[in-house]
């Protein structure tokens, strides 16, 4: 009886974290849809916009770099619990913001919901990891396909509220409204305690070991750089490479970028099977191949349905890059909170730097050659592979699905 209600409370604490991974991905996708609308209502141009959209960035850089000591601190029931809430809280003052007018509020509400989110990344991801070394199963990656599936159905009732002319600062403040009850709901199944527990013993495990001589964990990081720098490259730079490299129309840019989406999507929620039946490295190789392979056919390759087609394979290839190594991160050594957040960060840095860089690289060279760039570092990825191996000193017992 206990075995059957404890294999219940796992499996409601990991739909707990879908909808942890879900509801990010869905207010995220709430603002961003209406960024015209909301460049018009604060009366900012390009440039302007690009400052307040950068209080995003610092925020979730600096949610990130907290993220380990505040889980090791308050474990990471607590810090979901208060980041998720302050997420909420920095989307009401989004919509406060446009009906100030406000861009100095704006980039102010955006840094408030980044760090929020950047704070409970990591307090999420080692709550999943947890949960992955419970069931003997994994499901990380579908988790972080739950991410991408919030991005989808935000981004699609964004295009609709767009069209049925509800203003943006009203559909902010819904969106915020809608993601109370789930996170009361949810934070129920989630256990006190997890990550807090894990200092202790790590503080005698990792005696004057600090990460960086860790070699294990910097080749992992190389893997998270490459695959967090090929999907951060898609996400900003695919439909314009469309346009302008490949001559397709603005529209047909953006469905291809939709194309690149849905390869993110069915690799995240398809990848907990290949790597149970083969292995991360045989997985984290096989990703970093196809998506090479798609990123070379893009770059080299001048005819425009194979071009088409390729961005599928760069969003399979990408798909896995940042579960599989926080996976890896989490359980090839101790103290895992700090492991999965220099794992995070690395794979954040690679989101932050990526696009002024291709951006740079773009201007002088044209965006198929700055496209070198992500290619090599991919490659790179196909070839430290191992560095994710699941380590042997346990044995892995097969788990009666």
């Amino acid at each position: 009886m206990t075995s059957h209600s404890s294999r219940k409370a796992l499996q409601l604490r990991m739909w707990a974290l879908f909808m942890f991974f879900f509801l990010p991905g869905l207010l995220m996708a709430s603002w961003a849809t209406r960024t015209p609308a909301i460049r018009d209502i604060l009366s900012v141009n390009t440039a302007g916009m690009g400052i307040v959209l950068f209080g995003l960035s610092i925020g979730s850089m600096s949610g990130i770099l907290c993220s380990a000591w505040l889980v090791k601190r308050f474990g990471t029931r607590k810090v979901i619990r208060t980041t998720m809430s302050c997420a909420l809280v920095g989307m009401v003052m989004l919509s406060l913001a446009l009906w100030l007018a406000s861009p100095v509020f704006f980039a102010f509400g955006l840094m408030v919901f980044g760090g929020s989110f950047g704070a409970a990344e990591v307090a999420i991801n080692v709550e999943g990891a947890a949960v992955e070394r419970e069931m003997n199963k994994t499901v990380l990656p579908m988790m972080h396909g739950f991410y991408s599936f919030g991005t989808l159905v935000g981004a699609g009732i964004g295009m609709a509220l767009t069209a049925f002319g509800l203003s943006a600062t009203i559909h902010i403040l819904l969106a915020a409204l809608v993601g109370i009850a789930p996170i009361l709901i949810a934070i129920k199944a989630i256990p006190e305690g997890t990550g807090k527990n894990s200092s202790e013993n790590a503080e005698h495990h990792e005696k004057g070991v600090p990460f960086y001589r860790d070699g294990q964990l910097m080749l992992i990081g190389v893997v998270v750089l490459a695959m967090a720098f090929a999907e951060g490259s898609a996400n900003d730079w695919l439909p314009l490479l469309m346009v302008d490299g490949h001559g397709f129309s603005p529209t047909s840019g953006s469905l291809i970028y939709a194309g690149f989406t849905l390869g993110m999507t069915v690799g995240r929620f398809t990848g907990g099977w290949f790597i149970d039946r083969y292995s991360r490295v045989a997985v984290v190789r096989a990703s970093a191949i196809m998506g090479a392979l798609g990123i070379a056919l893009i770059i080299f390759v001048n005819v425009d349905w194979i071009a088409g087609v390729s961005v599928i394979l760069w969003g399979l290839g990408a798909s896995l890059g940042f579960p599989l190594t926080i996976s890896a991160a989490s359980d090839t050594g101790p103290d895992a909170p700090t492991r999965v957040s220099v794992v995070a960060t690395t794979g954040y840095l690679a989101f932050l730097v990526g696009p002024p860089l291709l951006g740079f690289l773009g201007e002088h060279y044209g965006l198929r050659s700055a496209m070198l760039a992500v290619l090599s570092l991919v490659i790179i990825a196909a070839l430290v592979a191992r560095a994710v191996a699941k380590p042997e000193s346990e044995p892995v017992t097969e788990s009666a699905s």
